[in-house]
């Protein structure tokens, strides 16, 4: 049985539409909850003789008020703790909190100042860019002798068109997550939305590719019926592709305890967001753009 995947374009791109202006609305209203990556913050390793879990390390320092902590274990005995800037003498209460819990030994202790912060964010960006860029000229040059019925260049503008989506929408669970329950926007986050465009693309050029096989093989004048017939010759690999990789975010997401929690969810929404605009979006579009080209002809 073969599924209609662009019969019901002006649906899909109503849905699309409107998570993106909501995804706009919110990160105008409500705004990124930065982490200290971003904004400038204190850094504390430490070693305890018998590390304990990473809820009783921050239930022992909320009496302090420091606001949002981020525990993340590293070797065998080790904890890197994360929070805003701290004088000296909050610094000394801390370090005598963990010591009620076990005997601890602090290995080190710095701050990261905002001229960092800024500098991680206009990296981010440009790094981000590149990326998008980087992409569109791979695909345009991988589709260089596909000229009907649209352009290889077209092929890379879809699939930058579709990356953006795939990021933007992970970006407006973030956002009201970090309104509601206060999540913050770091590193690792930044990390998962860059594993999501190498990991969407990956999707989007072998439907591209089997199009542009399709094409060459048969001939045919209906390119809607060639990028259909396409999609559902790929769809098994593209499901069963996703539904292995969310098999295994999610036991990160449950399993990979409170610091890879919100990598490990980013990760899982990008996946079903590229999943979806692979299959009903980057097709839908080349299609609407050849009629676009075709009515003005």
């Amino acid at each position: 049985m073969n599924i209609s995947f662009i019969k019901y374009h002006k649906i899909h791109y109503f849905i699309v539409g409107a998570l993106i202006i909501a995804s706009v609305i919110c990160l105008v209203v409500f705004g990124l909850n930065l982490g200290i990556d971003f904004l400038g913050g204190s850094i504390s390793e430490v070693n305890f003789e018998n590390r304990p879990a990473n809820t009783v390390i921050q239930e022992k320092l909320n009496s302090l008020n420091l606001g949002e902590i981020t525990v993340q274990p590293t070797g065998e005995r080790g904890v890197i703790l994360r929070l805003k800037n701290i004088d000296e003498n909050t610094h000394q209460e801390i370090l005598f909190k963990l010591g009620e819990i076990s005997k601890i030994e602090e290995k080190r202790f710095e701050s990261i100042g905002p001229t960092v912060g800024k500098e991680l964010r206009e990296k981010t960006i440009i790094l981000i860019t590149v990326s998008l860029i980087a992409l569109l000229i791979y695909i345009a040059i991988a589709f260089r002798k596909l000229k009907w019925p649209i352009s290889s260049w077209q092929y890379g503008v879809v699939s930058v068109i579709t990356l953006f989506i795939d990021i933007l929408i992970p970006f407006l669970v973030l956002v009201i997550l970090g309104k509601f329950y206060n999540v913050q926007f770091n590193i690792p986050i930044i990390s998962a939305l860059l594993t999501i465009l190498g990991y969407t693309i990956n999707d989007k050029v072998i439907i591209f590719d089997r199009v542009r096989e399709n094409i060459l093989r048969t001939r045919s004048d209906n390119f809607s019926d060639t990028v259909n017939s396409s999609l559902n010759q790929i769809l098994g690999r593209s499901l069963g592709t996703g539904l292995c990789t969310l098999l295994v975010l999610f036991s990160i997401f449950f399993l990979g305890g409170e610091t890879l929690k919100y990598f490990s969810l980013t990760l899982i929404i990008g996946v079903i967001v590229g999943t979806y605009t692979s299959l009903f979006i980057a097709s839908s579009l080349l299609v609407t753009w050849n009629r676009f080209k075709t009515k003005g002809a």
